[in-house]
């Protein structure tokens, strides 16, 4: 019989196995004409086999429909193979990328990504990695520098690496990816200032635990201050509502109502900024010759305005990416010589401003 035949035939029969009990790694080394070993290899580490080895196998596991008790393999190894990654909403797309650029670095090298959002809540934040520490992560990506005392010391006994993300400290729990918010906003000022604008207003929603939105206001009031000492600078904020294109229409008539004058109007996020654009033709406003509006993030949507939304860009994956190149290099026993990376911001002036 040809080698092709007895392959079927081992095939055939593990099939048969399988429907009457559970399968093993044996039945699918019996399938794919090879060792047990080398299937657990290739299950491991798929670049330790060659292609056509693999290739075999990897049919074989689908035929079987073998699946891998990872519980055992991790528990033998003390390695999960997975990272825990803490978000504060799973509604922003800029958001969702940052993930995927973890997911695209993390994946390939066998770890599984389990996510979790905090919806700005300290206490929820304290709570996943809480929950998550017990099912033992390989370790952590978070979004954000600022946690509760608990979830700080929680974090570092876990004896697992950890990168925050998103924002700036001198004080990382471990390691950090990220930018200052604060001299992001303050270049905004700057921005408007030079153009001509005097009246300017910060507007957005704020809540409680928001940090990296407090982060810019406060860097709106100290760029404010620097060109107009003296003058209180003007802030209309919310501290719940949803990021939706809709509370920017609401934001900009609240604005116009307190402080009718403005003449520059500084959002927190695109979302906010862009339903403002929108809705200003309709109330009759000229962007960018009766008010300015300016954004934060990038957002798809931004560039596809008329007039364009100037607004900060971020390189939400690229956090994403160098966060699990980092979290690879420790995980897999390396050093890491630099931990904290300032992936910086760019100011992007389109029409609006």
């Amino acid at each position: 019989m040809s080698d092709e035949g007895q392959l079927s035939l081992r095939k055939a029969e593990s099939r048969r196995r399988s429907a009457t009990r559970a399968v093993t790694m044996a039945d699918v080394a019996q399938a794919a004409g090879v060792s047990t070993q080398t299937v657990s290899r290739a299950l491991r580490d798929p670049r330790s086999v060659g292609p056509d080895t693999l290739a075999r196998i990897e049919e074989a596991v689908r035929e079987t429909r073998y699946v891998q008790n990872l519980a055992a393999s991790h528990l033998a190894s003390n390695r999960s193979m997975t990272v825990a990654a803490i978000i504060p909403t799973i509604s922003a797309s800029i958001f969702a990328e940052t993930i995927q650029g973890l997911t695209d670095v993390l994946l390939p090298e066998g770890y599984q990504v389990f996510l979790g959002h905090t919806d700005y809540m300290a206490g929820r934040e304290e709570s996943l990695v809480r929950s998550f520490s017990g099912r033992r992560p390989d370790g952590f990506f978070i979004i954000g520098t600022r946690h509760t005392q608990e979830t700080t010391a929680l974090l570092k006994r876990t004896g697992v690496p950890v990168v925050e993300s998103w924002s700036w400290t001198n004080r990382p729990v471990d390691m950090l990816v990220g930018f200052s918010n604060h001299a992001a906003l303050m270049s905004v000022v700057d921005h408007l200032v030079g153009r001509g604008y005097r009246r300017l207003a910060f507007t957005g929603v704020i809540k409680p635990g928001d940090h990296r939105a407090k982060e810019r206001l406060k860097g709106f009031q100290d760029a404010h201050e620097r060109h107009f000492p003296g003058v209180t600078p003007r802030v209309v904020t919310v501290a719940s509502g949803p990021m939706v294109m809709a509370t920017g229409v609401e934001l900009l008539k609240l604005v116009r109502e307190q402080h009718p004058d403005t003449d520059a109007l500084v959002f927190v996020s695109d979302v906010l900024a862009s339903g403002a654009l929108l809705a200003c033709s309709g109330l009759g406003i000229s962007v960018p010759k009766d008010l300015a509006i300016t954004g934060f993030g990038n957002y798809d949507i931004a560039g596809q305005l008329t007039p364009g939304l100037t607004t900060i860009a971020i390189a939400s994956r690229k956090i994403g990416m160098e966060s699990a190149n980092l979290l690879l290099r420790r995980m897999q026993g390396g050093e890491v010589e630099n931990r904290t990376q300032d992936v910086g911001f760019e100011l992007l002036v389109r029409g609006s401003a």
